[in-house]
C-alpha cells in the first residue's frame, strides 16, 4: 500500500478513534460517576485522558509503514 494512501487511511481511523473514544468515555462518566466525589472523577478523567494513547501509536506507526533498511 502506498504511503500516502495509508497515511490518508490512519488519520481518517484516527479522527474515528478519538471521537469515538470521547463519546464512550463521557457517556460512561456520566452515567456511573455523577454522584461520586470529585477525585474518582479527577483520577477517572486522567486515565482516560492517557488511555486513548495505547491505540494510537498504534496506528501511527502504522502510518509510518514498515522500517526501510
Amino acid at each position: 500500500m502506498p504511503l500516502r494512501l495509508r497515511k490518508f487511511i490512519g488519520t481518517i481511523l484516527l479522527i474515528v478513534l478519538v471521537l469515538g473514544y470521547a463519546l464512550l468515555a463521557t457517556t460512561f462518566a456520566s452515567l456511573l460517576l455523577g454522584q461520586s466525589p470529585w477525585w474518582v472523577h479527577l483520577l477517572y478523567f486522567t486515565l482516560t485522558g492517557l488511555l486513548w494513547i495505547l491505540p494510537a501509536m498504534v496506528l501511527i506507526k502504522w502510518m509510518a509503514g514498515p522500517i526501510k533498511k
